[in-house]
């Protein structure tokens, strides 16, 4: 470990992070200059996208730098958060092609939304990074205010203003909240670095019950901020209607890009601060596992049971979103280095499968001007290619295999039943039976593209090529890496070294 650096120090190890910054302030800058030009969209579309590359290919180049605390420790240099920055790299590609494929971005309007959606991946670099608690907490509010923008990008859509401002006022409740907690903890323990609070924790949880009450109270107020943005119970209530008002490819990147940076801090916050690394256990009187075990299982079940009733298959995928962070949150909760293993590795694989879905909702929008299961009908004969790839991204989701979404679930449910003991084994059996409910709602999507006919006022479709070879591009991982896995799973492993052992 180098230490920590200072500003100076830092700035030639923080290049990634600049050059998004920097592309972001040229996209702005480009967007006046070219105005009027009918090639300004795609000149914009090249100049986000060779940013976005630019920035992962300086991440592959020091990905193998010295552990260091960067900007006097403020934020980490390690292989845990260079695995999240180049996961956010490539939603954020992912994300900038969507945009350009939908007719939903305006093409006036493109600039803004891809300069706030390169802010966004920034802003999640530096919330999965971040080692202080000032730093996590003006991140999230980063991440969350461009978040709030996006949401609203239709601005003549009233669904979507009203996403927006739900959006919002949950958002500042939970950021209040884990302000609150941040400011306990800091009072308690009289520090703001996170490798200091370990040190203390110990010690403070010591000094008796009331102590371990304030400590306690505190770690539950700031779990707020991280359940609402990995849209966990009971922060979630934002989310089916955030997904179904705002933007289509803005959707498709909430459900991944920023769940995968709430995890990333909630993954550094608690595994640095309140876990030994070495015994994979925390202080006794803090039964925080079992706390997020229990919002694991109500996450799960409750996202589920509401899912089946959805007939908007975008709102349907909303709550779908919610049920997959109840499984992941199965492995943050053992304390283990499996765990965490089995978390990092099904959000690389829940990222192709759920951008997927996302993209054939897309096309097929993009097509009927319907987001309805009814649109859905006679898929299959219409446009094979799209029904097709839809279903194999449904039914990695489900996890059937031999896809990936099977390899993400059997790796969580090993870990939870590797750890053993009733309260793990109970929460396995929950995970698994809601796998058997989510079977029902996705196999009903891929009912009526396959075994039922449309409409005879059903319009014609019309997919675009691009949606179509981008949907193909997508389902090969989801395939593949349901056959051939092991180094991706190798590499996240490798990320974890620093922090945890098995």
């Amino acid at each position: 470990m180098n230490g920590n650096l200072s500003a100076v120090q830092s700035l030639s190890l923080f290049t990634p992070e600049l050059i998004l910054g920097g592309t972001a302030a040229g996209i702005l800058i480009s967007d006046l200059v070219l105005k009027g030009r009918e090639a300004r969209p795609k000149l914009l579309v090249y100049l986000a996208l060779s940013g976005l590359i630019a920035a992962g290919a300086f991440l592959f180049c020091c990905g193998g730098a010295a552990p260091a605390g960067l900007f006097g420790g403020m934020v980490s240099l390690d292989l845990l958060g260079t695995f999240f920055k180049g996961f956010f790299v490539v939603v954020g590609v992912l994300g900038v092609l969507f945009a350009a494929l939908s007719d939903e971005v305006d093409r006036e309007r493109v600039g803004e939304y891809l300069a706030l959606l390169v802010c966004l991946v920034l802003g999640m670099s530096l919330l999965a990074t971040a080692s202080n608690l000032l730093m996590i907490y003006l991140s999230l509010e980063f991440v969350s205010i461009a978040s709030y923008v996006l949401s609203g990008f239709k601005r003549a859509d009233k669904k979507s203003s009203e996403a927006a401002l739900k959006y919002v006022i949950f958002g500042a409740v939970a950021s209040g909240t884990m302000l609150y907690g941040l400011s306990l903890l800091y009072g308690l323990l009289g520090t703001m670095d996170l490798a200091a609070i370990h040190e203390r924790v110990a010690a403070v949880a010591a000094r008796g019950a009331t102590a371990q009450v304030a400590l306690l109270t505190a770690i539950v107020l700031t779990l707020a901020g991280f359940l609402y943005k990995i849209a966990a119970v009971p922060f979630h209530m934002w989310c089916p209607d955030v997904y179904e008002g705002a933007p289509t490819p803005f959707t498709a990147f909430l459900s991944v890009g920023p769940k995968a940076a709430g995890f990333a801090v909630l993954i550094r916050f608690f595994f640095v601060a309140f876990v030994d690394g070495t015994t994979g256990s925390g202080p006794s009187a803090l039964p925080w596992p079992e706390l997020i075990g229990i919002v694991s299982m109500a996450t799960m079940t409750m996202a589920n049971l509401v899912a089946l009733t959805q007939t908007n298959v975008k709102r349907l995928l909303a709550w779908s979103s919610v049920a997959h962070a109840g499984y992941i949150l199965m492995g943050f909760v053992l304390v283990t280095g499996e765990g965490v293993h089995a978390v990092m590795l099904y959000l690389c694989l829940y990222l192709f499968m759920n951008l997927g879905a996302f993209l054939a909702v897309m096309a097929v929008r993009d097509a009927t001007g319907s987001e309805e299961v009814l649109a859905y009908k006679g898929l299959g004969s219409r446009s094979p290619v799209v029904a097709v790839t839809f279903a194999v991204f449904l039914f990695s989701l489900t996890g059937l295999p031999p896809l990936a979404g099977f390899i993400g679930k059997f790796y969580l449910f090993a870990a939870v039943l590797h750890k053993g003991g009733l309260f793990y084994y109970i929460l396995a059996l929950i995970g698994v039976a809601n796998s058997v409910v989510s079977l029902y709602y996705y196999a009903s999507v891929v009912r009526a593209m396959f075994l039922e006919n449309a409409r005879p006022d059903a319009p014609a479709l019309s997919i675009k090529p691009a949606y179509v070879a981008l949907l193909v591009l997508l389902a090969v991982p989801t395939i593949g890496l349901g056959i051939y896995w092991h180094p991706l799973s190798q590499l996240a492993s490798a990320s974890l070294s620093l922090y945890m052992g098995p």
